[in-house]
């Protein structure tokens, strides 16, 4: 093994244990710059260490349609102090389907 790849190979371990989001699925976040606010549905995480996170407004558009997301860095949010209920306890996909008794 090269030094080169060696190296890459210790960064990459090191980056997979160390690392964690600051903020959990379902969290109502604020963006600090814009004031944007809404519920994180989605985290990423990239190789250089950068993690973004997928939030949605949770009310409908002027025209009654669901609003686009928005990706911000982690740096970018605060914390509001609330959260929804997961979506699988609103209805959404599930692990168990309900069944027929």
């Amino acid at each position: 093994m090269t030094t080169h790849k060696k190296h890459l190979d210790d960064l990459l371990v090191k980056d997979t244990v160390t690392d964690t989001f600051k903020f959990e699925l379902h969290q109502i976040v604020k963006d600090k710059v814009t004031g944007f606010r809404g519920v994180i549905l989605a985290r990423s995480q990239y190789a250089t260490g950068c993690r973004q996170y997928g939030v949605a407004p949770q009310k409908m558009t002027k025209e009654e349609k669901p609003p686009e997301w928005e990706w911000f860095d982690e740096t970018r949010l605060q914390y509001t102090g609330k959260q929804i209920a997961s979506l699988t306890e609103l209805g959404g996909p599930s692990p168990r389907p309900p069944s027929k008794n």
